[in-house]
């Protein structure tokens, strides 16, 4: 059987007329900034845009190669080294495979950072590992990649200079597709990936080469009982390190047949993941809680179209799954005979933690039964006492494993406070959990002040931070509530100063500011007035009544601490029932 890297792509769109448009802004642009003292290179791509059926692109490892080593070359010739930071921000195209390995054949470490983001997180992440190649795109309907380009050169004060900034086919003109990899050792960075901090600054969470190999391959062949006649497929963004570990790296570790996919579930029509299924033979298929709450209300007929009956093995990640959604993927999508895995990680972590066993026996509804080879996981109370046979609390680890993250690059200050210094003696993932009478572990969720939204996790004080940049915001907290697609969702209290009016044009602005700070994945979908916030005599925010209150819970116990407890009954009164 010849083995293929599918690449699921639509048509081809030139994003050449953007940058005429926007030449004249570039050309205005003199100022260097001294983080960049030979400028910051951009490397640009034509790529594919639509969601048509009709558009799609078949890759062997032999043309995945030949295409990685032209690219590697290509960075070479920019001056790219060993060590050095390379961004990445691509839409799910071939191109964004192609650098990522680049980057790893020459030992240069890549950022990739999610096409979903704004230009001042992209501007973060770049200045923050100080990159000076950037990996971009013009604009398709769904993603302005261009427009947010634009931005970014503004605040970094770099032009677009024709002696440095290149189009990707004319780099790609004439490079040999041969190239010796670098020899690294085995604790040699990888990759820096961003995840959202408490704190609201991302930490770059460094992965290192041989370790992250390691676990990623083994993960991805025992976890998903991977064989060589299966077709795999994660319909995650490599943007995210879902992506990074089970579109790239973890298959293709293992010479998988694999696709990538660029559209959206539902577009052109309710049936498209069923029809790709149906399309490539899929067998172990990979996806997140949220996708599969979507396609869960347009029922049952749209599968019914297409033949499912490659399907053995179905997989979710990114959050827990409620109840729910597992029986309906259990149910109709694997047709009561595919075992549902559920598998629990996280960006530092790489690898599955824990897992649903892969067999035709068992099925685990909302558990992530066993660890992973080498992981010992315990739960601690909050005073950081191990808590033995059924109980919850912290979810900790007690030893290393080569997959775990090496550090938060620039800041062992960080990387040892945030997951270290609460529980000596622990790796703390700040996930609760509680273990039942079997010994299986359930994962409940954050227990620190992070949301989890389509599975992608924010930071409730860089959104708020977002918030009160708008002058007529004093003050904002924000918290999480359920949602039937989301799985959560961002509930906001605002408090405005003196005069200032709540109306629906100052939330549609607040909205349009998180987004713009942070991207579309943030957007709020409560807004809610806030006249006071439950504050403690000390002047801390209460949380948990917020988060009682967005979800409308009137039992809240103990109120005592409250300097002001009317507040509460007064933020009752003014909740929000309908998305802002």
């Amino acid at each position: 059987m010849q083995i293929k890297f599918w690449i699921y792509v639509p048509n081809v769109f030139n994003s050449l007329k953007y940058l005429q448009e926007a030449s004249t802004l570039y050309c205005i642009m003199k100022a260097m900034n001294p983080l960049f003292p030979n400028g910051l290179i951009l490397i640009n791509v034509s790529f594919r845009e639509g969601n048509s059926p009709d558009h799609h692109q078949t890759i062997t490892y032999n043309q995945l190669l030949r295409n990685v080593c032209r690219c590697a070359n290509a960075l070479k010739l920019l001056g790219v080294k060993k060590g050095d930071r390379v961004a990445i921000y691509l839409p799910m195209i071939p191109e964004l495979v192609y650098t990522m390995l680049a980057c790893a054949r020459i030992g240069a470490v890549h950022s990739i950072v999610f096409a979903g983001f704004s230009s001042e997180s992209l501007c973060e992440r770049i200045v923050d590992a100080q990159c000076n190649i950037l990996v971009t795109a013009g604009n398709t309907k769904s993603l302005k990649l261009m427009t947010i380009l634009l931005f970014l050169l503004c605040v970094l004060q770099t032009p677009w200079d024709e002696s440095c900034d290149i189009w990707w086919d004319d780099l790609m003109d004439g490079v040999s597709d041969e190239c010796e990899p670098e020899w690294m050792d085995s604790e040699d960075p990888l990759f820096i990936l961003y995840t959202s901090g408490s704190t609201g600054k991302p930490k770059g969470v460094l992965h290192t080469v041989t370790g992250y190999m390691l676990y990623t391959s083994l993960t991805f062949k025992y976890v998903f009982d991977y064989h060589h006649d299966d077709v795999y497929w994660c319909t995650a963004d490599i943007g995210w390190i879902t992506g990074h570990s089970y579109i790239t790296y973890g298959p293709l570790a293992n010479g998988a047949t694999s696709v990538l996919f660029e559209g959206v579930p539902v577009y052109p029509h309710v049936g498209r993941l069923w029809e790709i299924i149906e399309k490539y033979g899929v067998s172990k298929f990979y996806t997140a809680p949220t996708a599969i709450r979507l396609l869960m209300k347009y029922g049952r007929e749209p599968l019914q179209r297409y033949d499912l009956s490659s399907l053995r093995v179905l997989g979710t990640v990114g959050e827990p799954i409620n109840p729910e959604a597992w029986l309906w993927y259990y149910d109709v999508v694997g047709q009561q005979r595919c075992p549902v895995i559920d598998t629990f990680w996280q960006t530092e972590t790489v690898k599955h933690l824990q897992l649903s066993k892969p067999n035709k026996t068992s099925f685990f509804l909302n558990k992530v039964t066993c660890p992973f080879f080498g992981v010992q996981p315990a739960i601690l109370n909050e005073h950081g006492e191990e808590l033995e046979g059924e109980a919850e609390g912290y979810l900790v680890f007690r030893k290393p494993w080569p997959g775990i993250m090496r550090g938060v690059y620039g800041n062992q200050e960080r990387f040892e406070s945030t997951y270290f210094r609460k529980f000596p003696g622990f790796y703390v993932t700040g996930d609760g959990c509680r273990r039942d009478q079997d010994g299986y572990y359930w994962i409940t969720g954050r227990i620190d002040d992070m949301l989890n939204v389509s599975g992608h996790l924010l930071s409730t004080a860089e959104v708020e931070a977002a918030l009160t940049e708008h002058p007529s915001v004093a003050e904002a907290a924000v918290v999480s509530r359920p949602h039937a697609v989301k799985g959560e969702c961002l509930y906001c209290f605002v408090t405005l100063k003196d005069h200032k009016e709540f109306n629906r044009t100052l939330m549609e602005e607040l909205k349009r500011k998180v987004r713009e700070k942070i991207g579309p994945i943030a957007t709020p979908d409560f807004i809610q007035n806030a006249p006071g916030l439950p504050k403690t005599r000390s002047g801390k925010i209460m949380r948990r009544v917020l988060r009682q209150i967005a979800h409308n819970e009137k039992d809240l116990g103990d109120l005592s601490t409250l300097a002001d407890p009317k507040v509460v009954d007064v933020l009752f009164s003014q909740r929000c029932e309908a998305a802002a």
